[in-house]
């Protein structure tokens, strides 16, 4: 049996981090795990940046609550799921994407949480596991599930190596050029083409 696996943001749905920085004009903001790979460096540097700007998870949530999906994503997320399953797994949080998940039709989501004060300060951050994404990999494959892997970021790429079957969608060129042999699609029309292909065999 085959199982699809995927990245949320930049695939589905638009990057956060990016959005709040344009609202809030703070242009730190707009690193993601396109430009740090380090996860933790890029998170203690956002809530170092939250703190001194002394911006609120509501404030966060504001910005969100005005997003949408990317283009086409709840159409190609039907598509996906009349011919198989799929399970988003994320390196977001609860508190931001769950509101965005009925825009797409409530997909199986697997990504981590904050710790909150009572201020509503974001104080802290909350992996569900160290290296979620191969892991869950591993265990679908535990299951004996094929797994089909595809995302746009540096975070992505364990998750793309460990599946039976793996490539990219959309990265950026920088992600390209450190695994060349990483296949690459680059719309949702080359994601149904790809897709259909793997699925078939």
């Amino acid at each position: 049996m085959k199982i699809l696996v995927a990245d949320l943001e930049g695939v589905f749905l638009p990057e956060i981090w990016i959005n709040v920085a344009k609202k809030t004009g703070i242009e730190e903001l707009k690193l993601t795990t396109r430009d740090i790979s380090d996860y933790d460096v890029l998170m203690t540097k956002r809530l170092s940046i939250l703190d001194e700007h002394n911006l609120t998870l509501k404030d966060i949530q504001d910005v969100i609550a005005g997003l949408d999906p990317l283009d086409g994503a709840k159409e190609m997320l039907d598509w996906i799921r009349k011919r198989t399953q799929i399970i988003i797994l994320s390196d977001t949080f609860e508190e931001f994407a769950g509101p965005l998940m009925e825009k797409l039709g409530f997909p199986a989501l697997l990504c981590h949480n904050l710790t909150v004060d009572a201020t509503n300060r974001i104080i802290g951050y909350n992996l569900r596991i160290d290296n979620q994404k191969a892991r869950a990999v591993k265990a679908l494959q535990g299951l004996n599930y094929h797994v089909i892997a595809f995302g746009d970021s540096y975070n992505d790429t364990g998750m793309i190596l460990s599946a039976d079957q793996g490539f990219f969608f959309k990265p950026p060129e920088s992600i390209t050029k450190d695994f060349p042999d990483i296949p690459i699609t680059r719309s949702y029309d080359e994601l149904q083409v790809m897709l259909t292909t793997l699925l078939a065999n």
